[in-house]
């Protein structure tokens, strides 16, 4: 066994060899300090503050102070290196890793149309020496340059759902613009603009040169709306620059429930004391499934109302089912018409309807009733005949 547990580990090792080596042979042969940025060359406005991402790298070399310097400055211009937000003055990068800089330039309104290069230095006390040049023209007018970004760009829900997109609109130009919102929806989809925290409808944003500003697109699909899912296209211009983000709605279906008599009657009759029996139908004009459907109701006070069946267990979309709901008047109810409620309710999904229901008084209450009024005039004749002859 023990000789086997030594095979076993040679063998791991004989397997484990070229893998580090093949990982030796594919390390970059790089070794220095860099100073870099992806734009060398920039165009900018007099009268503005523009901001150039710079990175200081260090390849393979042990850390060390390094003094950070601007070289070239114009006059009445103010350039200032920055890091995490902050002035500094020297930087520090790990062995192999990098240090993000931005070089912030305030050019004053006056400021001669040409082009300067300002040169960014870094040096350490062992020798070290690494320079950037840049490229900064001036320009009175730069193109305009607009970008647009939705935060969710896709939303799920049914038709009566809150589509509501949070989109990013950039400013990148030199100058304030005031950007027009536009938006190609469905047909019969209903799309509009307000600010991020307001409720006003727009059309237009304005928005500050180099800044940014957060509007609410909110698109309301047609309650009619089959299942689906469905693009709109944002559109944003300005001076001539234009942006486009895409949206999306996935909605599902969502059951609609409607109540009435048989052959769309609301109407009933029903008699004091006794119960009647009313058909009605519920049926199921949205785009989903309608299920465990529950029957209640709303009548006058010692109205009894019950339903057979007093559930649905499911009623496909287009579809009805018939029921019957059994009406039963308190027995002194008096002779008219009353208004009874009937609802038809599935995972918040509510059908209702008011029905009229016109009540007679029973034959017996009216025989009783002729017997009561035949009584008192027999004895009212009687009392008339006999104090009538005295």
């Amino acid at each position: 066994m023990r000789y086997r547990s030594i095979a076993l580990i040679g063998l791991l090792a004989a397997l484990a060899a070229p893998t580090f080596a093949s990982a030796d042979t594919t390390r970059p042969d790089v070794k220095g300090l860099y100073l870099m940025t992806d734009y060398p060359a920039v165009t900018v406005q007099p009268g503005t503050t523009s901001t150039l991402n710079l990175n200081l790298r260090n390849y393979g070399l042990a850390p060390e102070r390094l003094k950070l310097a601007v070289a070239g400055v114009p006059k009445g211009w103010t350039a200032t290196l920055l890091g995490g937000g902050q002035p500094i003055a020297a930087a520090m990068p790990a062995t192999d890793n990098s240090v993000a800089l931005d070089l912030r330039l305030d050019v004053p309104k006056d400021a001669a149309i040409g082009s300067h290069t300002l040169t960014v230095s870094a040096d350490g006390p062992n020798g070290a020496h690494v320079t950037l040049p840049l490229e900064v023209s001036l320009a009175k007018q730069l193109p305009a340059k607009l970008s647009l970004q939705p935060q969710l760009p896709e939303l799920r829900g049914n038709s009566s759902s809150d589509f509501s997109y949070t989109m990013t609109i950039k400013n990148d130009s030199g100058k304030k613009l005031l950007v027009s919102l536009a938006a190609d929806a469905p047909r019969n989809f209903d799309a509009s603009f307000t600010e991020a925290y307001g409720t006003q409808q727009l059309t237009a944003v304005p928005v500050d040169a180099g800044k940014t500003k957060d509007i609410k697109l909110k698109v309301t699909p047609p309650s009619t709306v089959d299942a689906g899912h469905y693009p709109v296209t944002v559109h944003i211009a300005a001076d001539g620059a234009k942006a486009l983000a895409k949206v999306s709605l996935d909605i599902t279906g969502q059951p609609k429930l409607d109540i009435t008599g048989r052959q769309g009657l609301l109407s009933a009759r029903a008699t004091a004391g006794k119960q009647s029996v009313v058909p009605i139908e519920i049926s199921n004009t949205g785009t989903a499934p309608a299920e465990n459907i529950k029957l209640t109701s709303s009548a006058p006070d010692g109205w009894k109302v019950e339903f057979n069946p007093k559930t649905i267990d499911r009623i496909a979309p287009n579809q009805h089912k018939e029921v019957q709901a059994l009406i039963t008047p308190p027995d002194k109810a008096i002779a008219g018409d009353y208004a009874t409620s009937l609802t038809a309710s599935s995972r918040g999904e509510t059908g209702d309807a008011s029905f009229r229901v016109t009540v007679t008084t029973s034959t017996m209450w009216g025989i009783a009733g002729v017997g009561i009024i035949g009584a008192a005039l027999l004895i009212m004749v009687g009392a008339v005949a006999r104090f009538g002859r005295r």
